[in-house]
């Protein structure tokens, strides 16, 4: 039964729910945001600053894995549609 309910949730996380627009443009976000981080990081000055760079660098990433994989985990929790493709 769970080799069943896993198989659902791989099946699920598969789908597409982002636009082929949107997810270049959450790969190209996602980078300069990380990379962003990563520079300002280099030259923290305080603690406050350090978490909040760090915070950028993960934000960065998620929106870059998001773009990559084409799947949002928000937009499934708000039951937004997966992209069909064939253009109908």
């Amino acid at each position: 039964m769970t080799g069943l309910i896993a198989a659902s949730r791989w099946s699920t996380w598969r789908i597409v729910n982002i636009s082929p627009v949107e997810r270049l443009g959450r790969i190209a976000i996602g980078l300069a945001a990380a990379t962003a981080g990563v520079v300002l990081l280099l030259s923290a000055a305080s603690v406050l600053t350090v978490g909040l760079e760090i915070l950028l660098v993960l934000a960065g990433l998620d929106t870059f894995v998001t773009g990559v994989t084409g799947h949002c985990w928000l937009y499934q929790k708000l039951g937004r549609a997966p992209i069909r493709s064939g253009g109908a």
